[in-house]
């Protein structure tokens, strides 16, 4: 898997591209195949924004969060992606679970 980390206005340095990575790596637990991870890193006024994009056979995965502190921004992101993963990846089992609670009410 090859992992695309885009920068505006600052450089990437190997602290920052490991921390993206081993968060990244927390999203492996879902077993699910994650296509072009790209997170894009910004510099702005109030500190740091990182948005995330990752394509998955389910659905692509997209995050954005902003912080004074770029590794909690990260953080953030990463959370974000493991709820929309895991909403993804349960999504046909609430759907037959309504199913059937429809079908217990109608009778």
């Amino acid at each position: 898997m090859t992992l695309n980390i885009t920068s505006k206005q600052m450089d990437i340095t190997p602290a920052i591209r490991a921390h993206v990575e081993e968060r990244l790596a927390k999203l492996g637990k879902w077993q699910t195949q994650l296509i072009n991870p790209h997170f894009i890193l910004n510099k702005i006024p109030q500190g740091f924004s990182v948005e995330a994009s990752i394509g998955t056979p389910l659905g692509d995965l997209f995050a954005s969060s902003q912080s004074e502190d770029m590794y909690k921004a990260i953080n953030e992101v990463e959370e974000k992606l493991e709820k929309q993963l895991n909403k993804l990846q349960h999504k046909g089992e609430a759907r037959r679970a309504d199913e059937r609670l429809k079908d217990s009410f109608a009778e």
